[in-house]
């Protein structure tokens, strides 16, 4: 579930939420003027934290955030600047990652090319250039449920006995691009620099739900859904290749040619993966099976046992390299071969043989009908 303030950007629900109970478990904030929990946590540079880690710091920020939800994506670069800003007033920024990676849905992932995972999180550090250190809290969530984060990101604000004195949001804009009316963390920092009262010491935080462990069920109830969806496979001719590849559609169509032997076999779990990721969004993923009409029973079978509920086509003659003609006329391919087409059939990604399915990801993400802001 995500859970956001502001009703004029693009996400999933909108809803304002000040605490997440579960059954048989709930998740309490930690209050204003609370003591800050210790924690043992590794980070992404393989070096373990603990409270005594930043005892030199005069003020301690502690954030939580995750790789997968767009709005911590869309605070990455604030965070960043907040780290670097306060470097030299004694500032200490620390950001820890409080989602149970087997609790998060494909479904979920449809702003992200990673998930929440600990490889994920170095992946994510590296490539963002973070200049604080990350620390993965997915296995036990113990510190997690200590703070209570709400979503993500979650800030914590604390004095120098280590004393909460501001819990919330980062500021009041999840668009990067526009300026926020109210920075909120910044805020409550400058007032602790300053040795005045935090004037604001909540505020509402907005962004992804807390992935917590006992949210799996949801997790292997989406499987059991998807399990249960149709599978069906289309005969397809020339004319109607060529209609694909122009892809008279506004959305960012993938596609997808293979056989029930070598490679194309192999690697179609990955295509399922990134439909069920991205398929929500203006985006479609399209198979083309090169076997032949003669194998229709088989490649059908090979489908339903991928659970490949997306657009499935059988080429109508058994010529392969007809089918291969159709697809971008001023290139030999060869198969398996992967398209990723804007509309109206601009070719984005050309790919034979494996995909690298990280890249792939990174590029559909990318991509500005992808994008989560104008």
């Amino acid at each position: 579930m995500r859970v956001f303030l502001f009703p004029g950007l693009l996400c999933s629900c909108l809803l304002l939420i000040s605490s997440i109970t579960l059954p048989g478990k709930e998740h309490k904030t930690l209050e204003i003027g609370a003591s800050a929990p210790d924690f043992n946590l590794i980070g992404v540079d393989g070096k373990h934290y603990d409270l005594a880690s930043f005892k030199n710091a005069n003020i301690l920020v502690v954030v939580f955030t995750c790789n997968h939800c767009p709005t911590a994506q869309a605070y990455e670069d604030r965070i960043i600047r907040l780290t670097s800003d306060y470097a030299d007033k004694n500032v200490a920024v620390i950001a820890i990652m409080p989602n149970d990676p087997a609790s998060l849905r494909l479904d979920e992932l449809d702003f992200s090319d990673l998930g929440d995972s600990y490889v994920e999180m170095k992946i994510r550090a590296k490539e963002r250039k973070f200049n604080f250190p990350y620390l993965y809290d997915g296995d036990t969530e113990i510190a997690s449920d200590a703070y209570g984060p709400v979503a993500t990101p979650h800030v914590f604000v604390f004095d120098k006995e280590r004393k909460l004195r501001y819990e919330g949001r980062v500021d009041d804009m999840e668009n990067p691009f526009k300026t926020p009316d109210s920075t909120d963390t910044r805020n409550a920092i400058e007032a602790l620099l300053d040795n005045r009262e935090v004037s604001v010491k909540t505020t509402k935080v907005f962004g992804c739900s807390i992935k917590w462990s006992e949210k799996k069920d949801l997790v292997k109830k989406a499987r059991l859904a998807w399990a249960k969806e149709p599978v069906y496979l289309e005969m397809i001719d020339r004319d109607s290749i060529k209609n694909l590849v122009k892809n008279p559609t506004g959305k960012l169509r993938l596609i997808h040619v293979w056989t029930t032997t070598g490679s194309g076999e192999q690697e179609f779990p990955e295509f399922v993966t990134i439909n069920r990721m991205y398929r929500d969004r203006d985006f479609e993923f399209i198979s083309i099976s090169a076997d032949g009409p003669g194998k229709k029973e088989q490649v059908l079978k090979f489908l339903q046992m991928q659970q490949a509920s997306n657009s499935n086509y059988l080429f109508n003659i058994n010529d392969k390299s007809e089918l291969l003609k159709m697809l971008e006329p001023s290139r030999r391919h060869s198969l398996p071969c992967t398209l990723l087409v804007e509309p109206e059939g601009k070719i984005v990604y050309s790919k034979e043989g494996a995909i690298d399915p990280g890249e792939l990801k990174r590029i559909i993400v990318n991509n500005h009908l992808i994008g989560r802001f104008p």
